[in-house]
């Protein structure tokens, strides 16, 4: 159980124990009632309790098969293709190796996606330097979050709040 669970089913036993109720003191601690009960059970003890599939699937490839689409996918015609155009070659010739998904999940998993080639695999290029910005020397004339201030004696002239320009 984790400690956040521990701390609240304590906290719990605690109100309990000295006359509340579980219905209001889960409340306070925004649970369901079912879900307090539900933790307390032996086998709660396990974090994920999923079951998940019980049997692989039976078109599943085997390890051959998955063996023999890497070795056509690595082989001297095919290792510089993607398995999107490796399918509708194998399928003009009249050969159905998987689906096009399939072989992308098991390159992937063999990590030849990247790189199927005799050749060095291509390596990361440094970024040319570049300084950071540096300030202006020149003083601004006018920014726009200052509001422009007009000499004394030009204080309506023109009427700037109704003028167009």
């Amino acid at each position: 159980m984790t400690l956040d669970r521990v701390e609240a089913l304590s906290l719990l036993d605690e109100a309990t124990k000295n006359g509340c109720r579980l219905a209001s003191a889960c409340r306070e601690l925004g649970l369901h009632p079912r879900t307090v009960q539900r933790w307390r059970q032996p086998s709660a003890a396990t974090e994920d309790r999923r079951r998940g599939p019980t049997k692989a699937p039976s078109h599943q490839l085997t390890a051959e098969e998955r063996r023999h689409v890497v070795e056509v996918a690595t082989s001297v015609e095919f290792r510089n293709v993607s398995p999107k155009q490796i399918v509708p070659k194998l399928a003009d010739r009249g050969v159905y190796l998987a689906s096009e998904s399939t072989i992308y999940r098991i390159l992937w998993a063999e990590k030849q996606l990247q790189h199927r080639e005799r050749s060095k695999a291509p390596t990361g290029r440094r970024r040319r330097y570049r300084p950071p910005p540096q300030p202006s020397r020149r003083p601004w004339l006018f920014s726009p979050t200052i509001p422009h201030r007009l000499p004394d004696g030009y204080r309506n002239w023109p009427d700037t709040r109704t003028s167009a320009w």
